[in-house]
């Protein structure tokens, strides 16, 4: 997976996440579905970046971009923000 997968990745998950909170706000609020899915397209969103901000700090250090991998959800929701 190259950069460029990275964000068509995110910019679907984007996407999906928009069309979702407009259905809630439509409907006042969403599904028990609808906001695990949220839930689910955060957490996908965080490892996303996650990854490729790793992928980009490698490159700018000389090293391999390729070595980083997704990290486990768990470990990508306890950062600090």
């Amino acid at each position: 997976m190259d950069d460029r997968d990275i964000l068509k990745r995110i910019s679907d998950l984007v996407d999906e996440e928009h069309r979702l909170r407009s259905a809630a706000q439509v409907h006042e609020s969403g599904t028990e579905d609808d906001r695990d899915r949220l839930r689910e397209l955060e957490e996908s969103l965080d490892q996303c970046w996650d990854l490729l901000r790793r992928r980009r700090a490698a490159r700018q250090t000389h090293g391999d971009p390729e070595a980083q991998g997704v990290r486990p959800t768990s470990e990508v929701e306890r950062y600090l923000q």
